[in-house]
């Protein structure tokens, strides 16, 4: 069976890995424009601030190792079109096009940064996305000799690059264009998580939101400064744009492929496209949320693994189903965690649920702990049936295990009712006699329909 694999970051990458796993004799071939194939991008940042120095430790799967296991790797190729009614790609590899035929192909393109329509967006150097090992490398070293770095854009990426650039000794200015950064989030969550950025020991940055930038402007090729529609101007010896992504569904969409929310590829539970023998799976594909059982595009490397698994799976014949996600996510900076699963308020709201919510603000363990430190927590469940919906926290680092303890319950689709029966751990080192989780379990009760 001839297994064709277009794009190998994550999902594509384990997915390869998972085919020859299963169908050993299979023929399997990579291609990606990349240079690299199965990286982490998500530590891209942490590279960057230098919690560690040599990028090769973000590399899961080298090309040598995945070709040592039978499997083709294609680099730098460019695929062309899909011709689903031969059942062949047209490849571009050192500026030779081939036709290659396969019996499966599974489509794992990823996404691309957004790069806003910006005055001097092309004219200056140092102005940055980053998604690929070479941005990375490249921030990395211009960083060295930079003074002042502008951040366009307050969401995960942009607040993990503000922690690698302060803790470099450089002064950062963060810009976003909405009231709250960390916007995903409900608003007073977001405000809290700035709070926290802002009171902390770090002086060296600052956060302007509701701008919008309007100009880069320089010197001849170097990037000297940004500016805002309102007016100001900050210094910047490098800018890094952080304005989100978007799917990369061309080729999907010039082969006929049934497109979705936000142009992401459709798929059922199966990660099928609409034509046959073709899948879709990580960042370029669409998603369905476990809460609503509405679809979404919510582009997270973890899932971005296990649809990658799931369509390898379905690819060789081995059946496997993908639920859908719930947005878990979580971040770091300056020593505070922001971590969230399942609906916000505002998105219930806006899926016809009728929320109510407890937040706690509470030690994340015993106070007379030395290291305990307060912790804001957000829980979202629907009025009616009690269904828990979703959690946002904010706090030390710890305070995700909250959030991933709500994530269970999404799962399980349990009530408050049956949440509130949970047997959690305790100790003083890490929660309070009664868990912050359960205290918000108990003013939920009190807002049901049922009142349990």
């Amino acid at each position: 069976m001839d297994i064709v694999i277009i794009g190998a970051v994550a999902a594509g990458a384990k997915a390869a890995a998972k085919v020859k796993r299963l169908l050993p004799d299979a023929n399997v071939k990579i291609y990606t424009n990349d240079t690299h194939v199965s990286y982490s991008s998500c530590g891209l940042p942490y590279f960057i601030e230098g919690n560690f120095s040599d990028y090769k430790m973000l590399l899961v799967r080298s090309p040598e190792e995945f070709r040592a296991g039978g499997i083709s790797v294609n680099l730098e190729a460019n695929v062309e079109k899909i011709l689903p009614e031969t059942k062949n790609i047209l490849v571009s590899v050192d500026n030779k096009s081939e036709l290659v035929k396969y019996d499966k192909l599974i489509i794992a393109t990823g996404a691309s940064p957004f790069k806003p329509e910006i005055a001097g967006i092309n004219d200056y150097d140092g102005i940055f996305t980053l998604r690929k090992i070479e941005d990375g490398i490249n921030i990395k070293e211009r960083m060295q000799y930079c003074k002042n770095i502008v951040i366009i854009g307050g969401g995960y990426i942009g607040i993990e690059l503000l922690e690698a650039f302060v803790r470099n000794g450089i002064y950062t200015t963060l810009i976003h264009n909405h009231e709250h950064i960390m916007s995903v989030y409900d608003p007073e969550i977001s405000d809290i998580f700035r709070k926290r950025l802002e009171t902390s020991n770090e002086t060296n940055f600052a956060i302007y939101t509701n701008e919008i930038v309007s100009e880069f402007s320089g010197k001849y090729s170097e990037l000297k400064s940004v500016k805002t529609l309102s007016g100001k101007e900050f210094p910047a010896d490098m800018a890094i744009i952080c304005a989100g992504v978007v799917p990369n569904t061309s080729l999907a969409k010039d082969a006929g492929i049934e497109l979705g929310i936000h142009n992401t590829i459709r798929v059922n539970k199966l990660m099928r496209t609409s034509v046959e023998d073709i899948y879709a799976c990580g960042d370029c594909a669409e998603k369905t949320h476990i809460v609503t059982g509405q679809p979404v595009w919510i582009p997270l490397g973890s899932t971005a693994n296990k649809e990658g698994r799931c369509a390898a799976m379905n690819a060789v014949g081995v059946h496997c189903e993908f639920e859908g996600v719930l947005g878990s996510a979580v971040t770091r900076c300056l020593n505070t965690t922001a971590a969230m699963t399942g609906l916000t308020e505002k998105e219930a709201i806006k899926a016809g649920f009728t929320p109510i919510t407890a937040t706690v603000k509470k030690y994340d363990k015993v106070p007379y702990m030395p290291e305990a430190s307060e912790m804001t927590l957000k829980v979202v469940a629907d009025k009616i049936t009690g269904l828990l919906l979703g959690a946002q926290a904010v706090g030390p680092v710890g305070a995700d295990k909250r959030v991933n303890t709500i994530t269970s319950a999404l799962i399980g689709h349990l009530t408050v009712d049956e949440f509130s029966n949970n047997d959690l751990t305790y100790s003083p080192p890490y929660s309070t006699t009664i868990d912050p989780l359960l205290n918000a379990m108990q003013i939920l009760c009190q807002k049901t329909a049922k009142h349990c």
